[in-house]
């Protein structure tokens, strides 16, 4: 899978998901993070912006092999969809945690593909993406560890 083209703006928002999760949690998001290494890393890495019902504006190779999707349909998708409609509730508890404490890195729940394959995550982290003059531009998450269902 080839990677996204990355312009100016996406740059600067992936810039934002690497600086704000060093900033919340003291440690690098993988081993010397750009813009650019995201798309390769070896844990999974999605972000959504602050708009009243979130879409996705980021998931990296190994995202978009877990959702299904390639990445212009996972772009489009608002996040809420990422879980099934009863988790819908405990997603979004878990996202208020996070708006209040700043971030939060131990998650786990149950997610699920564009193929209906569900699919269970542990220990995610997921963070706030604020940048350096406090304006939240959305949230993001990460895990390692998913276990198909």
């Amino acid at each position: 899978m080839r990677a996204p083209p990355l312009d100016d703006a996406l740059r600067q928002k992936l810039l934002i998901v690497i600086e704000s999760f060093r900033h919340l949690t003291g440690r690098a998001l993988h081993d010397e993070p750009t813009p650019e290494s995201l798309w390769t890393a070896p844990r999974v890495i999605v972000a959504h912006g602050p708009e009243d019902d979130p879409v996705f504006f980021y998931g990296n190779a190994l995202a978009l092999d877990v959702f299904a999707m390639d990445f212009t349909r996972f772009t489009r998708l608002p996040s809420r969809y990422s879980a099934e409609a009863p988790k819908r509730d405990e997603r979004a508890r878990l996202l208020e945690r996070v708006s209040r404490d700043g971030f939060i890195d131990d998650y786990s729940g149950i997610r699920i593909s564009a193929t209906g394959k569900r699919f269970r995550i542990e220990q995610a982290v997921v963070w706030n993406l604020i940048d350096s003059t406090g304006v939240c531009h959305g949230q993001a998450a990460s895990f390692e560890y998913w276990t198909p269902l």
